[in-house]
């Protein structure tokens, strides 16, 4: 099964995500390509750690919200619904909730995030065709950033990590 996502589809991201979009002057063509979503925990963290960051990373906080689609609160309960599913796998609070808030979406979504965590989850959880790198969304909407994205924010990166978080990739390479 070939996904690929439309204008009208969802892109779930995270806030390492959103980071890299503004330090690449990519935000406004993604956000303005798709419907963009994240969560409210991927919010808060654009706004930390801005001593370790350049000028092009500082996001305002009132704009990041008013270009996203929305920004979803998640429940307790969400929580513990992803948690019994990937019990061995440790996320960060971002992609958890990120992920909580995934599971119960009846739509058509993809999750761009570079985190390694991330990407084993979502292979885990079946949804290896919805993750999608920021490079491909760019591309898909005819904008090519003026900066190069960093690595981990491209299709190669991608494909070659999705190969190695799933399970079964030792027992067919072998």
């Amino acid at each position: 099964m070939n996904v690929t996502p439309r204008r009208e589809s969802t892109i779930l991201v995270d806030a390492n995500t959103i980071i890299e979009a503004h330090r690449t002057g990519a935000w406004r063509a993604l956000a303005g390509g798709y419907k963009v979503e994240t969560v409210e925990d991927c919010v808060t963290e654009t706004q930390t750690g801005f001593q370790r960051r350049r000028h092009e990373q500082t996001i305002d906080s009132g704009v990041l919200r008013g270009s996203l689609s929305s920004v979803r609160s998640i429940s307790d309960m969400e929580r513990a619904e992803l948690a019994v599913k990937i019990s061995d796998i440790t996320l960060d609070l971002g992609e958890e909730s990120l992920w909580a808030h995934a599971l119960g979406r009846q739509d058509a979504w993809f999750l761009c995030g570079p985190d390694k965590a991330s990407l084993r989850c979502g292979v885990r959880l079946g949804f290896r065709e919805r993750l999608i790198s920021l490079e491909e969304l760019l591309d898909r909407v005819g904008h090519r950033p003026g900066v190069a994205l960093r690595r981990q924010y491209t299709t190669k990166w991608l494909d070659k990590s999705k190969r190695y978080a799933d399970p079964t990739f030792l027992s067919v390479s072998q």
